[in-house]
């Protein structure tokens, strides 16, 4: 019998999903990892090949066997990560958006001008979330091109799949001198040239680090620069990513300025794609939800961030029923935690809050938006394949001809939160695991079928 030559074979119970209500347990699967990083195959032990691969893989030194109380879960998928507020995790978060913003987050990414503290910062950070198991995360950057550059090459290095954008920003009037593109055509041209760079960096020949197009939010942009980064957009086809709609300030601000709203504004400047990435969108009515469904664009929902700056609840169970492609985001450092573990827990608890309501003197016939929870089913797709079609990419589900990018949560590692008894459903256990799961249980990493856990430790 003649086999393929395989990079890993990795053997063990799985979980994966293909919808947000349509997840699948594979028990002592065995995954066929080939040398360009994708999914080969898939064998159960009922397949003739089974045991045949198994010996093979042994023999060769490539076969990685799950022990008992562990599991393989995809790699989770953060859409939304601001890479140089990593410094800021945990801190003024009890300020308005507007004041946390001018007084917090815009001087310390005025920082990342020096590179030294650029590579510090961003090695740091990727070493984390690698190891709570984000495998792809999606970056905004600063305004300064060559630090935006340093965190491509640092991903490279540790193995991390990223999108990177180097923020665009110029409005003099919402951006502080201090810490902005001196005009709207050097904002276009620096991503132009960011673009390119990117793409070109050394080991970076399989694209597994690419440039997202990056207005930060509209109030903070020019009409010039808005109708520029469109047209780059066109242009080359990139990722695209902003802010809409997160709060009751940002959503008013833009209706001000065009009498439209975000998503409105965003298509029109051709801004709005089956590639653009959507933060928050907390105060998206149903038209927007129209105009973001018909573009194919997608929605990183953040909703730890949300409870502190978005002043609403995001409607998640909405979204998911219009079919708008949708996954989850941690909104380093408006989001206190770099766990999509985490960022799964809140998405289910806002999800209930909205249903329920908060407001004990009300009725509860009049309390809450009934039909808006959401489970840890959906919360799983969300991190996972969720992320994953709203990135265009294969990516987030362990099957065939996808990218072997996934992790295993060992249940009986040290200091575990997380008990497995005999009578517990694979379902149990699935719930177990996005509850439960902390960083000290994640005791291995792939991205692109090669370890990346060890490489920063």
């Amino acid at each position: 019998m003649k086999l393929k030559n395989y990079k890993v074979v990795v053997k063990g119970p799985a979980y994966t999903a293909n919808s947000p209500d349509d997840f699948h347990y594979m028990d002592d699967a065995i995954f066929c990892v080939d040398h360009y990083g994708y999914i080969s195959d898939i064998y159960m032990p009922q397949h003739e090949k089974y045991s045949t691969v198994i010996n093979i893989a042994r023999s060769e030194d490539y076969l990685y066997e799950l022990k008992k109380g562990q599991y393989i879960l995809p790699g989770f998928i953060d859409l939304h990560i601001h890479a140089p507020q990593w410094p800021n995790l945990g801190k003024s978060l009890d300020r308005p958006l507007e004041q946390w913003l001018q007084q917090y987050t815009f001087p310390l990414e005025a920082r990342y001008a020096d590179l030294d503290f650029a590579r510090k910062t961003y090695n740091h950070l990727v070493s984390t979330l690698l190891s709570h198991g984000t495998t792809t995360a999606v970056y905004f950057a600063t305004v300064h091109r060559e630090s935006s550059l340093e965190l491509g090459k640092i991903c490279l290095e540790l193995g991390q799949r990223a999108l990177i954008g180097k923020v665009a920003m110029d409005d003099v009037n919402n951006c502080p001198d201090y810490y902005r593109d001196c005009s709207a055509e050097h904002a276009i041209s620096e991503t132009r040239r960011f673009i390119r760079e990117l793409l070109a960096l050394p080991g970076n020949e399989k694209g597994n680090v690419l440039p997202v197009i990056t207005p930060r939010f509209i109030p903070c942009c020019s009409d010039e620069l808005l109708s520029g980064l469109g047209e780059i957009a066109k242009e080359t086809g990139c990722h695209i990513q902003t802010h809409c709609s997160e709060s009751d300030w940002e959503h008013n601000f833009v209706i001000e300025r065009y009498g439209v709203t975000d998503s409105q504004a965003l298509y029109n400047y051709g801004l709005m794609t089956s590639k653009t990435i959507l933060a928050h969108c907390n105060h998206i009515s149903d038209d927007d939800m129209s105009i973001i469904e018909s573009a194919s664009a997608g929605i990183a929902h953040c909703p730890l961030s949300n409870f502190y700056f978005a002043n609403s609840v995001f409607p998640l169970r909405h979204v998911l029923n219009k079919n708008i492609n949708t996954g989850l985001g941690s909104d380093i450092s408006a989001g206190h935690s770099p766990s999509i573990f985490e960022v799964c827990r809140h998405a289910i608890t806002a999800s209930k809050a909205l249903n329920d309501g908060v407001n004990s003197q009300l009725s509860s016939e009049v309390r809450g938006y009934t039909g808006s929870s959401v489970s840890f089913r959906e919360a799983f797709w969300l991190a996972t394949g969720g992320g994953g079609k709203v990135l265009d990419l294969p990516i987030g589900q362990l099957r065939e001809g996808y990218f072997f990018d996934a992790m295993v949560v060992d249940t009986n590692g040290p200091d575990s939160d997380i008990i497995i008894y005999d009578d517990d459903t694979t379902e149990d256990i699935l719930q177990k695991l996005i509850y439960n799961t902390q960083r000290n249980n994640i005791c291995k990493v792939w991205v692109n079928g090669e370890n990346v856990l060890n490489k920063h430790k």
